[in-house]
């Protein structure tokens, strides 16, 4: 009897031990890449390693990285949001209009607000109507374009007040703005992940929707409130590049919604929700920057670029689906 439990049970730890191998791979995997890569760019550019390069990687790559961390909420919710890119231009194209026929400042706020009606219409949609969030966002993301573009006729939007630029071309303590207000979100998002009853919820509804029902969680007014942030997330990068360039832009941030998705799954939060933090999505976001910055500090084919990209990313989710198989089987 004894001899047939030890095997029963040593059958049953195998599984448990290659979930807790695999589910340390998908945890801190991203970690030993960074770490790995930041290295290998230090040793084998002298440019890499100098404060210029590591503030300049940071600067151009703050909207991305702001607008993965409210994607990050959305995701452990169980959504996608494929409409950020357009809420992006949207944003800056309305704050660009505002700040040549009333106020800078005016404008830029309005922006922001606006960037929280789409993301508030978008909960909508997906929570009380009921359609795909893939299917929603998808759709919502062509409306808030397609404004964006009769708004400029497809034209440029130029701002020649400088106050517009506040947040996109000035600095603090050595630092752009822009960096500044990236670690503020990441910083407060992780906040509310880690340590309020929201957080909690987010987590809750994107890991099993229906049993946080039945526990009492607001299920369709949590997941509604991911995307207003989002929303807003994507409203904020989308005012910082259009500071930056003094311009309204209806085509920017084409393609962004799918980089920052990227970012967010190679960063180690669960593609199938209700596991994930904001540190994983930055981390995500800087380990994309990083392989491009030193593609082009060591001059190598951007085709190899995309191709690596490409293939971490689909290391990524394989990892995920294979933590989720294995934790299952265990």
């Amino acid at each position: 009897m004894s001899g047939g439990t030890t095997t029963v049970e040593t059958e049953l730890a195998a599984p448990r031990r290659r979930w807790l191998g695999i589910n340390v791979l998908r945890d801190y995997g991203i970690v030993i890449a960074f770490m790995a890569l930041f290295i290998t760019l230090s040793i084998a550019s002298d440019a890499f390693l100098t404060t210029t390069n590591l503030l300049n990687i940071l600067n151009q790559n703050a909207p991305l990285a702001i607008i993965a961390c409210g994607g990050t909420l959305v995701i452990i919710a169980g959504g996608f949001d494929l409409s950020v890119g357009a809420i992006f231009a949207l944003s800056g194209v309305i704050a660009a209009k505002l700040a040549n026929s009333v106020d800078p400042v005016f404008g830029l706020a309005i922006g922001l607000f606006v960037g929280l009606g789409c993301g508030i219409a978008n909960g909508l949609i997906v929570a009380y109507v009921r359609v795909n969030p893939f299917i929603a966002t998808l759709a919502t993301g062509y409306v808030f374009r397609g404004i964006a573009t009769l708004i400029t006729s497809a034209f440029l939007v130029s701002v020649t007040n400088t106050d517009f630029t506040i947040i996109g071309q000035y600095q603090f303590a050595g630092v752009d703005i822009a960096i500044w207000i990236f670690a503020i979100v990441a910083l407060i998002l992780t906040v509310v992940l880690a340590r309020t009853a929201f957080g909690r919820y987010i987590y809750a509804v994107g890991g099993n929707a229906e049993a946080a029902r039945l526990s009492g969680v607001r299920v369709n007014i949590v997941r509604a409130a991911t995307f207003a942030i989002s929303g807003m997330c994507a409203a904020l990068a989308g005012l910082i590049a259009a500071s930056k360039d003094a311009t309204g832009n209806a085509q920017a941030g084409l393609g962004f919604e799918l980089t920052a998705i990227a970012a967010i799954v190679v960063g180690g939060t669960s593609i199938a929700g209700g596991e994930g933090a904001i540190w994983r999505s930055v981390l995500g976001i800087l380990l994309i920057a990083l392989i491009g910055n030193g593609f082009n500090l060591l001059n190598i084919d951007p085709f190899y670029q995309s191709l690596v990209q490409g293939l971490i990313i689909l290391i990524a989710v394989g990892v995920d689906v294979w933590a989720r198989a294995s934790r299952d089987r265990a």
